[in-house]
């Protein structure tokens, strides 16, 4: 068993229907609630992030407004001002940097939009514009099981990593732990650390010339199971896949699952943006429905480990496209939501 924060739970739970029958959705005003999302570039996380939001809100009967920002940065400003100019009841923002998230705030405070921020680990909350909620996985928390996870299974061995975004607030709060935490523990070295930007191809690239360099290393931590997956491919065409290179990474996604199950990735750690999404949408609709009156919420939802012993339990490894176990898990861990539809 390896440490992340909140992480290693089981639950028992009966199907529950959490959010049964169809509520009054209409604003005092008398108008269809429309809710803006802001994601921050076309990957698959973040395409999932959106679905599970989208699906929540279908359940309850609202309508959503989906920008994307593309990683630019004037675009994302833009697609900020444009939710609020379309008069948007409510607004949840996934930038892909902390000052997207600022702005965001500041905005939507002037023009009196409840906002929901998604993986800014609660950095929005050190400005002095109130939002409705943080939503995150325990980024920092995983950082350090990483390390602690190495240290045991590979001791001796050299890491190289090929992160996301450098910019990235998750990438940025792994990283300050990952490191100390492998500095701590004296087991292992880092030698490398790389941009993989969330690009498959750039990150395979970016593998590829960390060995061509002659870097010694034998553990490669990954940003995400995308990346990942692309990186086993050329290790696999080069005959290296855990000969000696073995990969860590994160996500549990419908791309890493498969490759944790036939050995082609080590260990990652399951963080279902799905999930996530779905968690965003109901912070920000309990607000507007006047269900939870509390504004700058930290909401941190579980990580886990996954290995070839836990990849088929859905209630540990939380799925990424729709599926009921959603709903049972948000009424075990979270029923100040249930009844909201």
């Amino acid at each position: 068993m390896h440490r992340v924060k909140s992480c290693f739970w089981i639950i028992a739970i009966a199907a529950t229907a959490i959010l049964a029958g169809c509520r009054d959705t209409e604003s005092p005003e008398g108008k269809k609630l429309v809710y803006g999302f802001l994601t921050p570039g076309p990957d698959t996380y973040y395409k999932k992030n959106v679905e599970g939001f989208q699906y929540a809100a279908g359940l309850g009967g609202t309508e959503v407004i989906v920008l994307n920002s593309n990683y630019d940065v004037e675009k994302e400003i833009a697609n900020i001002e444009s939710l609020i100019l379309q008069g948007v009841d409510g607004m949840c923002v996934f930038t892909f940097n902390e000052s997207g998230a600022n702005i965001a705030a500041k905005k939507c405070a002037r023009a009196k939009i409840p906002l929901v921020v998604i993986d800014n680990f609660g950095e929005v909350l050190k400005q002095n514009d109130d939002v409705v909620a943080c939503i995150d996985f325990d980024w920092e928390a995983m950082g350090s099981d990483w390390a602690d996870y190495i240290a045991k299974t590979f001791p001796g061995e050299n890491i190289a990593m090929v992160t996301g975004l450098f910019e990235s607030v998750p990438v940025q709060k792994y990283r300050s732990t990952f490191e100390p935490r492998v500095k701590e523990l004296g087991k292992n070295k880092i030698v490398a650390i790389r941009d993989g930007k969330y690009d498959p191809s750039i990150a395979a690239n970016q593998a590829q010339d960390l060995i061509e360099s002659g870097e010694k290393f034998s553990v490669l931590l990954v940003g995400n199971e995308d990346m990942a997956a692309a990186i086993v491919r050329m290790l696999s065409a080069r005959q290296l896949l855990n000969n000696p290179i073995k990969i860590i990474t994160v996500n549990g996604s419908p791309v890493g699952i498969p490759l944790v199950s036939d050995g082609s990735i080590n260990y990652t750690v399951s963080s279902s943006p799905g999930w996530e999404g779905m968690i965003s949408f109901l912070a920000l609709h309990a607000h507007l429905k006047g269900k939870i009156d509390k504004i700058n919420q930290r909401i941190i939802l579980p990580m886990t480990a996954v290995t070839q012993e836990t990849v088929n339990d859905k209630t540990k490894i939380v799925p990424w496209d729709v599926d009921p176990v959603w709903l049972e898990l948000t009424a075990k861990l979270y029923p100040e939501y249930n009844g909201l539809y």
